[in-house]
């Protein structure tokens, strides 16, 4: 089915149309999908051909048993099938959400995991009638304009609104698991370095993440010229720590996201002296239109307690230019 240009129609597909065609698509069979879908199987045969009339192509190539998508089929069913699982997942959120409190937040994944997350049992237990939604993505989101309560974030105190607050900054250090330590070779001092498996961020050398480098760690404490005896690069700072957890090397580590790894004993600071100041802090901004809520005021206070206590574990003394927007 090929229409000319200028018989192509503008107006907007219906999301029938496209439940249909998803469904089909997926089965790659009328019948079943008017099972699905609780539909006739002609009532389904309709919504397809006239999504197909309106996209002005055939979707699928129909054979006496069987039906196979086209190439227009699969371009169009590759952006569909998302598209229907963010809104179906929408409409779960709200119905779920009916009548309940809640605080949605954005942050970086490895935040997440590596501070977050371990720490929020504690609010839960504490607020077991606020439900906590969670989006972990390194893509910064507008809080003006999205349904998100708040943003946890990391950058240096230039690049933060006013009403951002401080929750503590960071150092840089190496560390390495206790069993490496007490079975490789000696560790005292950086030129000792060169006998490690040395782990990094993969794009650090690439992005604004310079001073998350081994070679500028080295370069700052005398060692320039030092060469590991191999290399290992992950893209996500939880991925590093894993890799130092299990031994794999001396992983070059933020110090506010493995404090706790620290003072458990299952990561090993070897050279607590030589720790190196980063300039980026992390920081809390509340969406301007649910600042009042009493749940979001709830866990910005929690996060608040749980800042304090990760300043206090890493000996944090903030820039004083950030001291007014300390929590």
């Amino acid at each position: 089915m090929q229409h000319s240009q200028t018989h192509l129609r503008s107006r907007p597909i219906s999301a029938g149309q496209l439940r249909a065609f998803e469904s089909v698509a997926r089965h790659l069979n009328f019948r079943a999908a008017a099972e699905e879908l609780a539909l006739t199987q002609s009532a389904v045969s309709r919504q397809i051909q006239s999504l197909e009339e309106d996209v002005g192509v055939s979707l699928f190539h129909r054979h006496t048993r069987a039906v196979e998508l086209s190439s227009a089929g699969g371009l169009l069913l590759r952006a569909v099938t998302p598209s229907l699982e963010r809104i179906d997942s929408a409409v779960r959120q709200i119905r779920q959400s009916v009548g309940r409190k809640s605080v949605s937040l954005t942050t970086f994944a490895s935040f997440a995991s590596m501070w977050l997350i371990p720490r929020l049992e504690g609010f839960q237990r504490d607020n077991p009638d606020i439900d906590i939604r969670i989006d972990a993505s390194d893509v910064s989101v507008d809080l003006n304009v999205s349904d998100l309560d708040l943003a946890l974030r990391y950058a240096p105190a230039a690049h933060m609104p006013p009403q951002a607050i401080r929750l503590f900054g960071e150092q840089i250090t190496p560390v390495i698991s206790p069993w490496l330590i007490k079975t490789g070779p000696r560790l005292k001092k950086p030129d000792d370095l060169a006998q490690f498996t040395l782990i990094e961020a993969g794009d650090a050398h690439h992005t604004h993440l310079e001073w998350l480098t081994w070679r500028r760690w080295l370069d700052s404490h005398a060692a320039p010229k030092l060469e590991a005896k191999r290399w290992l690069y992950f893209n996500y700072a939880y991925q590093m720590v894993q890799a130092a957890l299990t031994g794999q090397g001396v992983a070059l580590a933020r110090l506010p996201l493995i404090a706790e790894s620290l003072a458990s004993g299952d990561l090993v600071e070897p050279l607590p002296g030589l720790r190196m100041d980063s300039p980026m802090a992390y920081w809390l901004i509340v969406g301007p239109r649910n600042a009042l809520r009493p749940e979001v005021l709830a866990f910005c206070e929690w996060l608040k307690d749980q800042a304090a206590q990760t300043r206090e574990a890493i000996g944090d003394v903030p820039d004083p230019e950030t001291l007014d927007r300390l929590d």
